[in-house]
């Protein structure tokens, strides 16, 4: 078990650097402006479970393979990268249906697994929590993969707040945006370009040096 200073630290780390605007945070506000509120929602569920499958693979030692592993960052890193890039180019050719208020253009299913795949698929997500977490590891303080664990979960929880925060407050511009034209503009170029820049910044993320 972490000590409490340790732990209030690291709790106190993360939370600013989850509210700094990221490939996340990016995502959420994409989906806010141009689903709605429940859709984000969806989508930071689906944000938070690839937070946790980092947190769970730390503890197994994945991320250190990754790190160590030309291969298997490139993997991880490429895959993520085709994905993202993939999914904003279709985006950016088609041409949008006509949205309604209350009708969501994307599926909470598809959200949330939209919002997995973006922090799952994100090698940089993978290198915080191997060259950030361990910080606060004290070989003193009880088993490290125990220690890795609660902090990856305190990671995932504070996570779970500023993502929904983000979702809620960018959502509340949502139907000021409906009744002109600009919604159109923002689910084909803004989102398209959103996530091509979500797969560029996967491309452009480096191995950690060993």
């Amino acid at each position: 078990m972490p000590a409490a200073t340790a732990l209030f630290a690291f709790a106190a780390a993360s939370f600013v650097l989850l509210i700094i605007p990221g490939p996340a945070v990016l995502y959420i506000v994409n989906r806010s402006v141009s689903d709605g509120r429940t859709v984000a929602l969806a989508s930071v569920a689906g944000l938070e479970l690839g937070n946790l499958t980092h947190a769970l693979a730390a503890t197994a030692g994945l991320s250190a393979v990754i790190a160590t592993s030309a291969t298997a960052f490139g993997v991880i890193k490429w895959a993520g990268a085709i994905y993202l890039i993939g999914v904003g180019v279709l985006t950016l050719i088609r041409r949008p249906d006509q949205l309604e208020l209350t009708v969501s253009h994307l599926t909470y299913r598809r959200a949330f697994v939209q919002g997995i795949v973006v922090n799952v698929l994100n090698p940089k997500v993978a290198l915080f929590f191997l060259s950030y977490l361990p910080q606060f590891v004290d070989r003193n303080a009880g088993p490290a993969w125990l220690q890795v664990l609660i902090l990856g979960c305190v990671f995932v929880a504070i996570g779970c707040v500023t993502d929904a925060t983000w979702a809620i407050a960018t959502s509340a511009f949502r139907a000021l945006l409906l009744r002109g034209r600009a919604i159109g503009f923002i689910r084909r170029w803004i989102s398209g370009s959103v996530f091509v820049v979500l797969g560029v910044l996967a491309a452009r993320a480096h191995r950690a040096a060993s």
